[in-house]
């Protein structure tokens, strides 16, 4: 018994509890930030999360219990991340390596037709396809995309969605259609727009001469209560700027000072170029100093747009400093001073200044946290070696591509293909393209590739005199799932005639046209003149003006590009 009442007495609460004294209690943050904007990233980032991911104790319901019925009244809501797994994550993914290798189409046709199959596309995988038809300024591609996924099947778009699609309207000159999306998301969306919503409205306002429809569009921001964007501020400044109305710029920038704490360092870079262009270099870089004077940790953007515009006015030493900074600053978890467009930046400098040899060591600086390289990083170096004549560098940075992780893809291959046939080195080129076709380099994934590659070999070969080389290649396309095209057609009958091999570019012709693949009118000039030269006129225009004989497509005409 006298454990039992030791226990009880331990359990009992104390009658006179103790506090510390508010002269010796101490508080510590465990977890502070560095800067103003690492915290405001904070918020905005689990104010995100819980948009689109909702607590847990709100999905967790009694399995037995009745499911509430559904408001029909009530807005259906975009995708959560949730929905991202299993075959719909493996379909994203598939798109996604659709569109890294460049072929757009297949990813675009991928996705489309996964609408009408059991794993229908996330609205993150369809605003990764329109994504990447805006970056390849395929414009009226991304707007019919947005149209199919988000109209005409019934997936539910959200606010990245609404962006993609009126950047595609601002950069084409649309800009009355762009602001009919923004009012459109203002009356019916179940979200509001985001900062990024009025980064591309004005800066489309700005870019088509209509600057005060973007000033009342910055007040409508800042009534709806959405934080002063530095980048919003900074499209209006440059906007006053190329209208040569320096006192409204700093006007601006004054109340973009009053209103945050942190702003965007390309505000700096915008009144630089704006003092440059009035000869004004102390003035310019006063204001740049006053920027690493306030001591904010800068994105890699920012840092990027800072570090071009100071090579841009040869400010080199400047430049250098800013650059070993990024290098000392960077953490690839923690703070992200820099990526790999701050050395493409660089190499491609050096190179434009003949420093080929200074290109390759910046390429390869690392500060105290290497940067991780891309494909999309070391295709720019190889291209610009092999654009220079060091086709060997190229190759040895291609050679380091397994060490650090890169996989090469068709645009690698095809700078060293092409480097290799101006060299001469055909057996280097051959030995290329069988190492990307069956993609078994050490340390080397499968590489998707398109017909642009095949051409690229084509050419090559019919150049070197090689047709029967290019004719072996094209025998094996049908096996890798590869349909020729137009060019390949043209390029190979090209050079059959070239080499006076008549039948088999009439064969291939018959193909061609069986295949239902329309030809340029260079091509049927071409063929005609060499048919000619052998006495076989007669014969080639019947190729052309239509077939008699029912295994080559009767009445098929050739349609010139």
């Amino acid at each position: 018994m006298s454990l039992y009442r030791h226990l009880l007495r331990s359990l009992r609460p104390s009658k006179a509890p103790t506090f510390l004294s508010s002269s010796t209690a101490t508080f510590s943050r465990p977890f502070a930030f560095s800067s103003a904007e690492e915290a405001a990233a904070e918020r905005r980032r689990r104010k995100r999360r819980l948009r689109i991911e909702p607590p847990l104790h709100a999905l967790r319901r009694d399995p037995s219990a009745p499911r509430p019925p559904r408001d029909p009244n009530a807005p259906r809501l975009p995708d959560s991340t949730s929905a991202l797994t299993g075959p719909r994550l493996n379909l994203h993914n598939r798109v996604q390596s659709s569109i890294r290798a460049g072929d757009l189409d297949s990813a675009s046709a991928m996705a489309r037709h996964a609408v009408f199959s059991s794993v229908r596309p996330t609205v993150f995988t369809c605003n990764a396809i329109i994504a990447a038809m805006n970056r390849a300024r395929r414009l009226e591609d991304a707007v019919a995309l947005f149209t199919f996924f988000f109209r005409q099947s019934n997936i539910v778009p959200n606010i990245v969605s609404y962006n993609f699609l009126i950047l595609s309207h601002c950069d084409a000159g649309h800009v009355d259609t762009a602001l009919e999306v923004y009012r459109h998301i203002l009356d019916h969306a179940p979200f509001s727009p985001s900062p990024v919503t009025y980064r591309h409205l004005t800066k489309g306002l700005v870019d088509s001469n209509r600057i005060q429809e973007a000033m009342d569009l910055l007040r409508e921001m800042l009534d709806r209560n959405h934080g002063a964007d530095s980048l919003v501020y900074n499209n209006l400044m440059s906007g006053f700027i190329d209208l040569g109305n320096m006192e409204k710029a700093l006007e601006l920038f004054d109340e973009l000072k009053s209103r945050c704490l942190v702003y965007d360092g390309v505000v700096h870079s915008t009144f630089m170029e704006a003092y440059w262009k009035k000869g004004m270099d102390k003035e310019a870089m006063e204001s740049y100093q006053s920027l690493l004077d306030r001591q904010f940790k800068l994105t890699a953007v920012t840092s990027n747009t800072l570090l071009s515009t100071l090579l841009k006015h040869n400010k080199l030493k400047e430049a250098e400093e800013l650059f070993a900074q990024m290098l000392e600053n960077h953490d690839q978890i923690k703070y992200t001073a820099m990526n790999t467009d701050t050395y493409n930046i660089m190499v491609n400098w050096n190179f434009k200044e003949g420093n080929f040899r200074e290109a390759i060591d910046v390429f390869h600086r690392t500060g105290n946290k290497p940067c991780m390289m891309d494909v999309g990083c070391f295709n720019n170096i190889i291209g610009k070696c092999c654009e220079n004549g060091m086709v060997s560098d190229a190759e040895k940075l291609f050679e380091e591509m397994p060490g650090k992780q890169v996989n090469p893809d068709a645009i690698t291959y095809g700078y060293l293909i092409d480097a290799c046939f101006k060299e001469g080195r055909v057996d280097e080129a051959l030995k290329y393209f069988e190492k990307m076709v069956s993609s078994d380099g050490e340390g080397f994934t499968p590489v998707r590739f398109n017909v642009g590659i095949y051409n690229k070999m084509f050419e090559g070969l019919v150049n070197a005199d090689l047709v029967p080389h290019a004719m072996g290649i094209f025998g094996k396309m049908g096996q890798r799932g590869i349909t020729p095209d137009s060019s390949s057609y043209g390029i190979l009958v090209g050079g059959l005639c070239k080499v006076g091999d008549l039948d088999r570019a009439r064969y291939l012709l018959e193909e061609m046209v069986k295949s239902g693949v329309a030809g340029s009118s260079e091509i049927c000039e071409s063929v005609m003149e060499a048919f000619s030269r052998a006495g076989r006129h007669a014969e080639a225009e019947q190729l052309f003006v239509g077939k008699t004989d029912a295994s080559v497509a009767p009445q098929t005409q050739w349609v010139a590009a």
